[in-house]
């Protein structure tokens, strides 16, 4: 199924929006909330324990980097490439969005076990 470049501009339309959400929260939590600016790391496991943050931190990684893709792709839209290497780039953003997201979401997973004092 080819998606529409009038759906990929609005997915990144609107996840530019909620990356400004996310960004605010993240920066607020991470660096107003706790105390002298940054947390421990015991904090940081107490943090992303809580079901909601483990959540929103997990769904942040996936628009940061999603958006972060379609803004490279649109450059790449603006170069003229041909079909044939849109195609490729196309394949290229997608692997590194699914390579990153991957590893960001192991990373948090084993902190949220860490958090719940099993091992990760």
């Amino acid at each position: 199924m080819k998606i529409s470049e009038r759906a990929l501009w609005m997915t990144q339309a609107l996840s530019g929006v909620l990356l400004v959400a996310l960004l605010g929260l993240h920066w607020v939590a991470q660096h107003y909330v706790a105390r002298g600016g940054l947390r421990t790391y015991q904090q940081v496991l107490a943090y992303v324990g809580h079901p909601l943050v483990g959540f929103l931190e997990a769904l942040f990684l996936l628009v940061v980097t999603g958006h972060a893709a379609l803004g490279l792709r649109s450059m790449a839209l603006d170069w003229g490439l041909s079909d044939r290497a849109m195609s490729r780039v196309n394949r290229v953003l997608l692997a590194l969005v699914v390579l990153a997201v991957g590893y960001g979401w192991w990373l948090l997973g084993r902190l949220v076990f860490r958090a719940f004092g099993m091992a990760g």
